[in-house]
């Protein structure tokens, strides 16, 4: 198959009038938000040009995702699916802040591990929660040590009955590509079940796996839940729907989530995704093939034109966490700023104004991401090259 990255030539990628190509000036490599630059799977295309065909654009009814999804969590990760205890949403994070919401009292707290996904922040203080940090440790994996520490101090039982704190979990983790091993996760579930802390957890990246293999978080807690969608792996940002899916004894939380929540999903994005979870597994291992070559590319080209800055290969997904700590563009002054999604701070301002290149700046993934920029590889391997050409001439 066609290395999907080098179908769409340059001058068609910027045709595109989503925000990854649109966001900045036209002599910007945009290499920041997570979008990949690739064509979508043909079953998917078929299935959203077939539907729109017959005038099938109205509301959505039945178990369709979730049962797709079950074949593929199945046969990628040999996880079993109850259909009944999953819940569609719009999208992974809304999922996120309506169970937030409802697991947690106004006021309760949300734990993160960061560096992570800079919505974890924005959202939870959205909910109306606390949140209190739990930082990966420096080999960028769980500090379970410093996780129940937290869980200690903020977890327990509200006086309505529901959790003091969620940790919202993030697996694989975004930036870092971390895949959270069993053993981790059972280790998080005990923590959790210790200390009266609910987890809920971003599987959103579990696609794009590599050589890790990868435990959904409802098969280690009963009272745990992962939210997953087709929307990363596939491409799909742009047709929105997620699955909720429950642990052994998350019945009664699934069924108290509000129809506002579950009405939201869109009919046409989940025949989208169903196509991408049960007819799309060979375009899938085409894409990560073509990775694991811009993941090699990547490393070659750092040591060549920019040995300042670090880089530890993750396990997963198409995002590269780029330590420039040591370069010329470090930012003595530069701090964390979670929850900040815009691109003007630390070393990613200095690439953007100098070498034309847009990133995501670290500081917005919170604690540990000071003087880090978030690379996005699922992109052509001739703009890699470019973009870390103008990135090793400042750095």
């Amino acid at each position: 198959m066609v290395n999907p990255f080098e179908q769409v030539p340059l001058d068609r990628l910027r045709e595109r009038t989503s925000i990854k190509w649109r966001f900045f000036e036209p002599d910007v490599l945009p290499m920041w938000v997570a979008e990949m630059d690739v064509v979508p799977a043909e079953p998917i295309t078929r299935a959203v040009h077939d539907a729109m065909l017959r005038g099938d654009t109205g509301y959505l009814h039945g178990t369709g995702y979730a049962d797709a999804f079950a074949g593929f969590a199945a046969e990628r990760w040999g996880a079993e699916v109850v259909v009944e205890r999953t819940a569609l949403v719009s999208d992974v994070m809304m999922g996120a802040f309506e169970l937030i919401r409802q697991l947690t009292p106004p006021g309760g707290t949300v734990i993160v591990n960061s560096p992570v996904y800079p919505p974890f922040h924005a959202y939870s203080v959205h909910a109306e929660r606390h949140v209190v940090e739990a930082p990966l440790g420096d080999d960028l994996r769980l500090d379970l040590d410093a996780l129940e520490a937290v869980c200690e101090r903020v977890g327990g039982t509200a006086p309505d009955g529901r959790s003091r704190a969620v940790l919202l979990l993030c697996n694989p983790q975004n930036p870092t590509g971390t895949v959270h091993s069993r053993v981790e996760l059972e280790r998080v579930a005990a923590i959790a079940d210790r200390h009266g802390v609910r987890v809920v957890s971003d599987e959103i990246h579990a696609p794009l796996l590599f050589d890790a293999t990868f435990t959904p978080y409802w098969i280690v807690d009963p009272r745990g839940f992962s939210l997953s969608s087709a929307s990363k792996a596939f491409n799909l940002a742009g047709l929105r729907t997620a699955l909720i899916v429950g642990g052994a004894e998350t019945a009664d939380d699934l069924a108290a989530i509000a129809e506002v929540v579950s009405h939201g999903p869109s009919h046409l994005a989940s025949i989208a995704h169903v196509a991408a979870f049960a007819e799309s597994g060979a375009w899938l291992d085409a894409v990560l093939d073509g990775l694991r070559e811009n993941r090699a590319l990547l490393g070659r080209l750092l040591a060549e034109h920019a040995p300042a800055i670090r880089w530890r290969p993750g396990e997963a997904t198409f995002l590269a966490w780029l330590d420039c700590r040591e370069s010329r563009v470090a930012d003595p002054a530069a701090r964390p700023d979670p929850g900040y999604i815009g691109l003007s701070s630390g070393p990613a301002k200095a690439f953007l104004e100098q070498a034309r290149v847009g990133l995501s700046a670290g500081e917005a993934f919170g604690t540990g991401g000071a003087n880090h920029v978030r690379f996005n590889l699922g992109t052509r391997p001739d703009v890699i090259e470019e973009a870390v050409r103008r990135m090793g001439a400042i750095a």
